[in-house]
């Protein structure tokens, strides 16, 4: 399994996508690759928009994309892709239109049996055993919060420290503790925007200019760096 898991998709002041392509360039090899592009976190922007973006974006990482929403057969465009490409938005409408189409099985089987998978936000949410870590608003309703499985934790994309001046309501870090209280067997990796996850070869790395938050029921957070083991993530 290979799996390429971003916290965001752009980094303030610079170009859509310009800190992923180096990382997404690599993973995805010298040669050129067919890869299916899922936009369905996408609500304001139209998914041909999206598409449209991602695609002159990728395509200089030798990546041609296809956008699933335009093929007539969804589940065979899963099947015979050469990488699937999830784009962050909405991780509510995202899940509920996996499931509408009946992809998220087909997707599972497909990624565990080596298919790449790269996904930003949603996209990261999505490969996660739940969305209920996710910060967006639940504008519709999944059958359920079930999400990938393809990693035993949880990641929060897009995780800060920052609080607002004058601002008197929870933080991130406060909600996360929630969240661990009620689930006290999940992991959950606090995942700081410009960084993303590489799960390649039984190995997860942290990659990127920051370090990672981890969260688990009655312990202390723990802050690691890249360079450090988060092989206890995958057990």
């Amino acid at each position: 399994m290979r799996l390429l898991l971003f916290s965001n998709s752009t980094n303030a002041g610079e170009d859509y996508l310009a800190y992923t392509l180096p990382y997404i360039k690599t993973f995805a090899g010298q040669k050129p690759v067919k890869a299916v592009f899922i936009p369905y976190a996408g609500i304001t922007v139209s998914w041909d928009n999206y598409f449209k973006m991602v695609a002159e974006k990728l395509i200089l990482c030798g990546i041609e994309l296809t956008p699933i929403h335009w093929s007539k057969s969804h589940l065979r465009e899963i099947e015979k892709t050469e990488m699937i490409i999830v784009g962050g938005g909405n991780t509510f409408h995202l899940l509920k239109t996996m499931q509408e189409n009946n992809l998220m099985e087909k997707i599972r089987l497909k990624v565990f049996s080596g298919t790449p998978y790269i996904g930003w936000s949603a996209g990261s949410n999505l490969a996660c055993p739940t969305i209920r870590t996710t910060n967006d608003m639940p504008v519709v309703e999944p059958l359920s919060f079930d999400a990938l499985g393809l990693i035993p934790f949880q990641i929060n994309p897009h995780y800060t420290d920052a609080t607002l001046q004058n601002f008197a309501g929870e933080g991130r870090e406060t909600r996360i503790k929630e969240f661990i209280s009620v689930n006290q067997n999940i992991t959950v990796a606090g995942l700081r925007e410009g960084s993303l996850f590489e799960f390649s070869g039984n190995s997860l790395q942290l990659k990127g200019d920051k370090s990672c938050r981890i969260f688990k029921y009655e312990k202390e957070p723990l802050e690691l760096a890249p360079g450090d083991d988060f092989s206890f993530l995958m057990v």
